[in-house]
């Protein structure tokens, strides 16, 4: 699944650079995640790291999104080639 930030996020701008995706960027109010780049860090690293860095924890699994771990571990090897 990919995940998405809530309207609790303050903006603090953590999250953004610890994305090896490049998936989170600024959105008019808040943070936003691409879900069409965010595999939840598979193929990175043992847990999304976004998530380990807000301080508001306001980064959740999408039930929009819901992708088993092989899509993600495949969406990793097509953005890192």
């Amino acid at each position: 699944m990919a995940l998405y930030i809530t309207d609790d996020c303050i903006n603090c701008d953590v999250c953004e650079p610890e994305c090896p995706n490049e998936a989170i960027h600024e959105g008019d109010e808040i943070y936003e995640i691409n879900t069409e780049l965010c595999t939840e860090c598979v193929g990175h690293f043992e847990t999304s790291q976004c998530t380990e860095v807000c301080p508001v924890d306001c980064i959740l699994v999408d039930p929009n999104h819901v992708e088993t771990q092989e899509q993600l571990r495949d969406r990793f090897q097509q953005i890192t080639g």
